[in-house]
């Protein structure tokens, strides 16, 4: 069987996993690829009608322990939606553990679906956006372009607020708290 997680990981901007088509024997695609093909066609092409979609079915065994990866990893599917961002100090907040900012950069490394559970979303506290294991910065900045967000962001101090999200303001270059 196929896992989700080599179609739908890419390792590096030119890259693209194998065509659906290919993939395709006489009986077709599993239901599971299906989904994971609509939602990436939907992503790429209608971003907004992701939110319709059903998520594909995560299998990966990291989704099938208890632990703070997986908590912070269904934290970010939840509370950060297409266009927002949240810093690695935030979603640890999120998760429960203000202080286990490193530790969320972990758990980002250990995402095995960097699109679908969307770690791009989170950068540093200083406004940088951070590393992307999900193809490397190039990448990264390309799918928050894609999601509108600008990618030099201004450093974010003192953000006080668990729970707040950092939102790109619509035509502008910085960002506000959202809560």
């Amino acid at each position: 069987m196929v896992h989700l997680s080599i179609l739908c990981r890419f390792s590096g901007p030119t890259e693209a996993p194998a065509n659906a088509e290919l993939l395709r024997g006489p009986e077709g695609l599993p239901e599971s690829l299906e989904q994971c093909t609509a939602w990436l066609e939907a992503y790429f092409q209608e971003p907004a009608a992701t939110e319709g979609l059903p998520l594909p079915a995560l299998h990966h065994p990291v989704f099938q322990q208890d632990s703070f990866t997986r908590q912070v990893l269904w934290k970010l599917l939840k509370v950060v939606k297409f266009g927002e961002m949240v810093s690695y100090q935030q979603l640890a907040a999120l998760a429960g553990n203000p202080k286990a900012a490193r530790a969320v950069g972990g758990a980002m490394r250990s995402n095995p679906v960097p699109i679908l559970i969307p770690c791009h979303r989170v950068i540093c506290s200083d406004g940088s956006i951070g590393n992307y294991s999900g193809g490397g910065q190039a990448v990264k900045e390309w799918l928050l372009a894609h999601e509108g967000i600008p990618t030099r962001q201004p450093a974010c101090k003192d953000l006080g607020l668990t729970g707040a999200r950092l939102k790109p303001s619509r035509g502008s270059t910085s960002s506000k708290l959202s809560g």
